[in-house]
């Protein structure tokens, strides 16, 4: 069968439709992001203890292997959103638009490559001919290192994801077919995770980032599930932006 009739039908969907997809990849989003951090990471490592780490990740290794794949699907989930916003948004600003999506897909290829680190302890803890030379202590802080490097590049992606989020309220801000003020409570969920500009900052305030940052995930997620776009109203400002030399 040829791909180009279910092309054509991607390309036909109604902004109602993209939109609710794109809450529904949200969703999706943060909910395997909590489990690989919170049910995963946060239960088995330990950064100060690399011995108790260690441990917790070889008497849990099916576990910690199933959240090394959440994230990956995760991510996944994340490059389809960006790319059904990046979508939605172009008839506000096609150039603007792609700014945020380039953001977005730049913290995401980030987090591809940190979890990297997150797999590789288990390759350095379960020892092997290439690791013979380490004892165990030494073993266990190679271990700890490159979780603390996944951390590292993980801080590295959530400031370009706070320039999508601000971006991206921008353009809804500058919409005429979703609230203003779902864009306002993304640029500011988007804002305080620039924060991770100065991790021992963003350490400091990390409450605030996640109450900002959930804030403005579930008021989003709603509002385009629940609601979707304005179809007209989104017609009418693609209709005005390819008429216009101003994009």
């Amino acid at each position: 069968m040829s791909a180009v009739p279910s092309i054509a039908r991607l390309s036909e969907m109604s902004p109602r439709l993209k939109a609710r997809l794109a809450g529904a990849f949200y969703l999706v989003t943060i909910l395997l992001g909590v489990f690989s951090q919170r049910v995963v990471s946060d239960a088995l490592v330990r950064y100060g203890d690399a011995a108790a780490t260690a441990s917790n990740i070889l008497a849990h290794e099916s576990l910690y292997r199933l959240g090394y794949a959440v994230y990956l699907i995760e991510l996944a989930c994340q490059i389809t959103m960006t790319a059904l916003f990046y979508d939605l948004l172009k008839p506000v600003s096609r150039s603007a638009s792609l700014l945020a999506a380039f953001f977005g897909l730049v913290g995401c290829t980030v987090k591809i490559v940190s979890r990297l680190f997150f797999l590789s302890p288990l390759l350095v803890l379960e020892g092997g001919a290439s690791f013979s030379v380490f004892s165990a202590e030494q073993a266990h802080a190679l271990a700890l290192l490159l979780l603390k490097v996944n951390y590292q590049a993980e801080t590295v992606a959530m400031v370009f994801f706070g320039l999508y989020a601000s971006v991206k309220g921008y353009l809804v801000f500058r919409s005429t077919f979703l609230p203003r003020a779902l864009g306002v409570l993304s640029a500011i969920g988007g804002f305080t995770w620039l924060a991770y500009l100065y991790e021992p900052f963003a350490t400091r305030i990390l409450p605030i980032i996640l109450l900002a940052g959930l804030v403005g995930s579930l008021a989003n997620i709603g509002w385009l599930l629940t609601l979707g776009v304005d179809d007209t109203r989104w017609r009418e400002q693609a209709s005005t932006a390819r008429e216009s030399i101003w994009r």
